[in-house]
């Protein structure tokens, strides 16, 4: 029997060894925590820096450790080591900051720090090696995601073993009550391998001189690439107060491929490149930068400081793992004559707004040779309260995308929340559609058979009842009164219809004459959209596509007034109109604004008198503004449209405040890409839908915020609330019993026992429980060979 017990003591030693080989993800946090560097009671969140998502990611939150800048322009460093000594992938990025303390942010990586302090003067330099730009963030800019299966690889053999986070402090009036700042940046990491690498591409000139008072300026930067294929997928810009426009360019047998276009004193984020570019062997990059000397007395040359100025074009790419290079730089210009033929959009400035201007710091230095300038405020009534740090990001793990529909021209929420579809069937609205008169050509086809307006669930996009069958040969605008009433219009037929949500299949209400285009008190000509009053009840028409105007009508339906002209040509004044196609009624502040399409804006105006009141018009509109929509609280939403060929400006949408109408946030979708988004709503929890009538595709889009108490996806990548995980993990790790509350969401929510990690659980536990069977089997069969030798005894 002691031989028995000897034998099972030296298995089970065995045993134990062989699992204190397996880290899990947990005992990582628990020696980081306790190696980690302690941070101010004052930053809130910031004091657990590593906290597991699943067993192969992590979240590393990387945030200055509570400092209290003393003098403007203050750049201030600090450092965080990768908590895994094998190569891992930074897969997303997630800012914390406020342009009320903030001017901009860099986060760089690198092998030796310049410093070991908690936080340094970056006047000491970032890293003593060399350093790569991984991110950069300035407020207002739109977020940066990389593509599915892309990372930037840290750590292994060849990675960065460092984080160092940059932070400029321009003006430190917001530190007058001596508050410890903690702004950084959270990085979701994953250890499982990415088939792509993110690295970056720096164009820069070094030798420019803009002599004073000269009108228009060129930097020019170009080399050969001579490396495998490269695919572009961001761009970001870079100057001074005299920028103008930058460009950047891939040559290939002489013909100039846009990779990206912007004016300086925007937002200096990376943008996402309209059509990704690749680069392969052989091409040529090329880059130009625009400047003035108009306003100056002296040179200005390229440098660090205010007065001085820059050129740069950044390039964020991925390449295959297997040749991937993370960072190169173009700092001459291989051949001056090429620039002869560059598009002459590179030549053009881009018109920026007064209140769109970029502000500098007083004495602003291009730390690490680079710095990120961050949109001006405007003056804000005191009493507003607005999000102005609102993000919105598509809802990717929502079905809806999936839906099969025909051409969706027309979007609206119920009382219910849920979200109303207007869609086209198998009609297709083509240039065969109509003759020069606006009159209906494909008569013949009939109405379309299947129903025309879907109800969904909001959650689960399922089909919760459907109407308008042989009603309508092209649907285009929809919206819903405060009895739940449907108001459509049909530009093959000319025509408005008030709809019973019941389902009745008969309109209630019919405006116009069928399939007869007019410009009267009794005709239409292809109107677009209807909006309805919640208190007057008065009904608002934007007809249209061959009309200019907007038509009033009183609750019975009966004519009251109509406003608006057509637009000039080359001018375009208030009240002047090409195509009216999309109407929002802005309870807040009494006004009904316009989608303007055709002159790239939006037009308020007072409903009751058709008194102009203001226009909303930016540069990143283009040259359409398709669907505009109003959220209660002061949020205006609106989508643009397609570039013409030779235009820059992407298809997104926008969210705007709407007293001011500065651009808070632009969003794009992960899943598939918009064209022609041509309607967009919002609910009052700010939860965004566009409709696309080119993709036939419906997208939801909410703020981060709204999604953080479940597991979402997030550019392809699974995601886990950070704090929720953070409270789970400390619990477990001192053993602290949790709260009931904290249980109850645990057990809806688990943070490590996510659908993507369950075969990892159940591969786990079977490993664990083999050996057990093994030692099992061992002790008897020890036991059965001395039975049979020294009998029972």
């Amino acid at each position: 029997m002691a031989g028995l017990v000897n034998n099972l003591l030296i298995l089970f030693l065995i045993f134990q060894n062989s699992c204190l080989a397996f880290r899990s993800p947990l005992s990582v946090f628990k020696r980081y925590k306790d190696s980690a560097k302690s941070h101010s009671n004052e930053c809130l969140g910031s004091n657990r820096q590593l906290v597991p998502l699943s067993l192969s990611d992590f979240a590393l939150d990387i945030r200055m450790p509570g400092v209290t800048p003393k003098q403007s322009d203050t750049y201030l460093c600090m450092s965080v080591r990768l908590p895994v000594e094998e190569e891992a992938y930074v897969v997303d990025f997630k800012p914390h900051a406020s342009m009320d303390t903030v001017h901009h942010m860099l986060l760089f990586g690198c092998n030796n720090p310049s410093s070991d302090e908690d936080y340094w003067d970056c006047d000491g330099g970032t890293c003593t090696d060399t350093s790569n730009i991984l991110y950069a963030w300035a407020r207002n800019a739109p977020p940066t995601r990389l593509p599915k299966g892309v990372g930037f690889k840290v750590g292994g053999e060849e990675g960065s073993k460092y984080f160092v986070l940059q932070v400029h402090y321009g003006d430190v009036s917001a530190f007058k009550d001596k508050h410890k700042d903690c702004s950084g940046v959270t990085l979701h990491l994953t250890n499982q391998k990415q088939p792509m690498i993110a690295g970056m591409y720096l164009m820069m000139s070094m030798d420019t001189v803009i002599p004073p008072g000269e009108k228009a300026v060129n930097a020019d930067i170009a080399c050969s690439y001579k490396m495998y294929p490269m695919h572009v997928f961001a761009y970001r810009v870079h100057t001074h107060h005299l920028g103008k426009v930058v460009s950047g360019y891939r040559v290939r047998d002489g013909q100039w491929t846009l990779i990206g276009r912007q004016s300086p004193q925007l937002p200096q984020a990376f943008y996402p490149v309209e059509n990704p570019v690749e680069i392969k062997y052989g091409d040529t990059l090329a880059a130009r930068c625009l400047f003035t000397g108009e306003g100056r007395s002296s040179k200005t040359f390229i440098g660090g400081t205010a007065s001085d100025e820059m050129c740069n074009f950044y390039i964020m790419y991925y390449m295959e793992a297997k040749h991937a290079v993370s960072y190169k730089t173009c700092t001459r210009n291989i051949d001056p004559e090429m620039f002869r033929n560059i598009p002459q959009e590179a030549n053009i400035p881009i018109p920026v707004k007064p209140d769109m201007t970029m502000v500098h710091g007083h004495h602003e230095e291009a730390k690490s040779g680079d710095t990120v300038s961050v949109m001006q405020q405007p003056k804000r009534d005191e009493e507003e309260v607005l999000d102005q740090d609102l993000n919105i990001e598509e809802v990717v793990d929502w079905p809806g995308i999936n839906l099969k529909l025909g051409q969706v021209s027309g979007l609206a929420l119920d009382s219910n929340s849920n979200l109303v579809i207007f869609h086209r069937g198998d009609h297709v609205w083509d240039a065969n559609s109509f003759d020069s008169g606006y009159i209906y050509q494909q008569k013949g086809l009939g109405p379309i058979k299947e129903s025309t307006i879907l109800v969904l669930d909001p959650n689960s996009s399922a089909v919760l009842h459907s109407t308008g069958r042989n009603l309508f040969y092209l649907p285009h605008g929809l919206s819903i009164d405060h009895n739940g009433n449907y108001w459509v219009t049909d530009v093959a037929l000319h025509q408005v219809f008030k709809l019973a949500s019941n389902g009745a299949e008969s309109p209630l209400l019919s405006f116009g004459r069928a399939l007869q285009p007019g410009s009267d008190k009794n005709h239409f000509c292809q109107p677009t959209d209807v909006a309805v009053d919640p208190v007057t009840g008065n009904i608002y028409v934007s007809d249209g596509y061959c009309n200019s105007r907007i038509v009033q009508f009183s609750p019975d339906g009966m004519f009251v007034m109509q406003w608006g002209e057509e637009s000039s040509v080359g001018q375009t004044k208030p009240g002047q109109f090409s195509i009216p196609h999309s109407l929002t009624l802005v309870s807040d502040f009494g006004q009904l604004c316009v989608a303007d399409r055709e002159n790239g804006r939006i037009q308020c105006f007072k409903p009751e008198t058709g008194e102009f009141i203001k226009e909303i018009r930016h540069p990143l509109f283009g040259r359409e503004v398709f669907a505009v929509s109003y959220a209660p609280g002061g949020l205006l939403f609106a989508v643009n449209g397609k570039p013409y060929p030779g235009d820059t400006v992407p298809v997104q949408a926008f969210v705007m405040n709407f007293s001011t109408g500065e651009i808070i946030d632009t969003f794009i979708p992960l899943r598939k890409n918009f064209e022609m988004p041509h309607d967009i709503v919002a609910s009052d929890d700010r939860t965004v839908y566009v409709g696309d009538a080119h993709t036939n595709t419906v997208w939801k889009f909410a703020s981060p915020e709204k999604m953080e108490h479940r597991s979402v996806k997030k550019a392809g990548i699974e995601v886990q609330e950070i704090k929720e995980a953070e409270a789970v993990i400390e619990a477990r790790l001192t053993n602290k019993p949790m709260s009931k509350e904290l249980l109850k969401k645990e057990e809806k929510h688990p943070v490590v026992q996510q659908a993507s990690t369950g075969v990892s659980v159940v591969l786990i536990t079977t490993l664990l429980i083999i050996p057990i069977i093994v030692l099992l089997a061992i002790a008897v069969f020890i036991r059965w060979r001395k039975t049979r030798i020294y009998g029972g005894n």
